[in-house]
């Protein structure tokens, strides 16, 4: 498969999925938090913006590895791919949350926790689906090409 991307695909490949992931988490977190919409679609909107940038630095780093190591994206890649993703992003949630909130550290990993049996599958549901559309897409225009 060919991994090399622009930075516009690299920021749409980001912005899908976090649109995606907010319109399913910011009601959840609401309701599980009772707080109000406003406040967890806040918090919400905070963590996805910076799991948009980590998304776009750790992939170009996950590519460079992939590409050094010649791995092949297998579906056992894709989990591996989307475990390191979420421990990274676990180091930057967990201090927002525990501030916003005003909770304490363990209650926002907690939190944390309950938002990463989320991510974990979406993650890799999400870019499987994508790397197989994205494949997809350039056999079709390989294919109209010649």
């Amino acid at each position: 498969m060919n991994t090399n991307k622009s930075w516009i695909e690299r920021a749409a490949h980001a912005l899908v999925f976090e649109i995606l992931a907010l319109a399913i988490c910011a009601p959840v977190l609401a309701w599980a938090m009772g707080s109000s919409m406003a406040h967890a679609g806040l918090l919400t909107l905070m963590i996805s913006l910076i799991a948009m940038l980590w998304n776009m630095i750790f992939n170009t780093l996950f590519e460079r590895v992939e590409r050094h190591w010649g791995l092949v994206r297998t579906f056992a890649v894709r989990v591996m791919h989307a475990v390191a993703f979420e421990a990274g992003l676990v180091a930057a949630v967990v201090p927002l949350a525990a501030w916003w909130l005003k909770i304490s550290w363990f209650d926002a990993l907690l939190l944390d926790i309950g938002l990463l049996l989320f991510f974990l599958p979406y993650t890799v549901v999400f870019n499987w689906a994508y790397d197989k559309l994205r494949e997809t897409f350039i056999k079709r225009r390989s294919a109209v090409r010649l």
